[in-house]
């Protein structure tokens, strides 16, 4: 059959002629094949997913009860646009209850997003022509570079290195870069590092911005999530902040509401507006009823801290499990992410090259899911987001874990 002609009109920018047809077997394909792989070949065994980069727990209920309250009201019904003025409101007094950050004006500095992943889409929309240049940290999330390169721009990579403690080194990015660039990109506590930012570090990223006209864009998609004394820390919290940047911030990882789809973009007002003329070609807005439960959420800071009280418990044993079978890793400070070094192989058994050669195995060999990163060094991430209904269940899929690996002897 001749081939359709539809296949001719993709554009350049998902693959053209060509789209459909790569044979390249991505990163999280792989990882979904190698489980369905190990599951049939093992069907008396349990994978367990420290892969999955989403919370375990549902929404809390008075969340849940107040979307199914505001659903029922006829005046929710409608399109929200670019957002009510009751959620902006929530949210300006959430950054200065819980981020400590005053004076954000809820009617010209904040706007809400269908997640944060429209969002960064978005950013890069709003600013980014031909030839402009975005500063992106790798490993990372790539939404906001895989925009940059649909509208014509170029990224230029960051690596997030153990030696400078996963935070990015500005003084090495080339000159002639930094000219051309727009956009500066960051997310702290970092996926998939966990990595916390520091005040010094952000004011160092303030005066990068101020000295070459940069916008930043900080994901503060894990900001909540801080354990063991390190409080929540805004980027916007620092002097001048907000006049080079804006902050997103995500109700999915902090309430456990990742499929309720609700985030704000706060911070710079031209910015803001920005990011608001593209929504407004994008979107409609987030149903109400879900911004009338978001606002309950804010309100209710100790969301937050319970589920990070949940993250640091489950952090304290992977590391004390993983490090007890031979492997190097140190909690982190923030986030559900834990950043561990690969072996360079197995006694009397593979090696591995490559974060992914050894994420094939655990997943293959052990039915162990995690997810590789071989961007800045060989790491694989585990998630302590793993279905586990209290403490005892935590306790026995550490148990588990130890046992699948009681007979491997790792070569570093």
């Amino acid at each position: 059959m001749a081939e359709s002609y539809i296949q001719k009109l993709f554009a350049e920018r998902i693959g053209g002629e060509t789209f459909g047809k790569s044979t390249v077997i991505y990163k999280f394909e792989k990882i979904k094949r190698a489980k369905a792989a190990a599951m049939a070949a093992h069907p008396d065994m349990e994978i367990i997913d420290m892969g999955v980069g989403e919370p375990d727990a549902m929404a809390d209920q008075g969340v849940i009860e107040t979307l199914c309250v505001e659903a029922a009201k006829w005046e929710n019904r409608d399109y929200a646009d670019n957002g009510t003025v009751e959620f902006k409101e929530a949210a300006a007094k959430y950054m200065e209850e819980f981020y400590d950050v005053s004076g954000i004006n809820y009617e010209t500095e904040i706007n809400h997003s269908i997640g944060s992943k429209p969002a960064l889409a978005m950013m890069a929309q709003a600013f980014i022509n031909p030839g402009d240049v975005t500063l992106m940290t790798v490993p990372g999330y790539p939404i906001m570079g895989t925009m940059t390169k649909w509208l014509g721009g170029e990224v230029y990579n960051m690596p997030l290195l153990a030696e400078n403690k996963f935070l990015p080194d500005l003084k090495a990015i080339p000159k002639n870069i930094v000219k051309k660039a727009k956009l500066l990109y960051l997310n702290y506590p970092n996926n998939p590092t966990g990595a916390t930012a520091t005040k010094v570090f952000f004011k160092k990223v303030i005066k990068f911005a101020k000295e070459n006209n940069l916008i930043v864009v900080h994901d503060a998609a894990y900001a909540g999530l801080t354990f063991d004394g390190n409080k929540p820390l805004s980027f916007l919290s620092l002097p001048g902040a907000k006049k080079v940047g804006v902050e997103i911030h995500s109700l999915s990882k902090a309430y456990n509401m990742t499929g309720w789809r609700m985030a704000f973009v706060v911070g710079n007002p031209k910015i803001v507006a920005g990011f608001a003329s593209v929504k407004d070609n994008n979107d409609s807005g987030q149903f109400k009823g879900i911004q009338k439960a978001a606002i309950y959420a804010l309100e209710h800071t100790d969301i937050t801290e319970v589920t990070s009280a949940k993250y640091s418990r489950r952090h304290d044993m992977l590391v004390e499990t993983l490090n007890s079978i031979g492997l190097n890793a140190k909690k982190p400070k923030g986030s559900f992410y834990l950043y561990v070094e690969i072996p360079k192989g197995v006694k009397n058994g593979p090696k591995f090259k490559t974060a992914e050669d050894f994420s094939q195995y655990l997943i293959k060999e052990k039915l162990i899911s995690t997810v590789p990163w071989d961007d800045a060094g060989a790491f694989v991430r585990f998630s302590v987001t793993f279905l586990a209904a209290n403490e005892y269940e935590e306790r026995k899929v550490m148990d588990e874990i130890r046992n699948r690996l009681s007979d491997v002897e790792f070569k570093f």
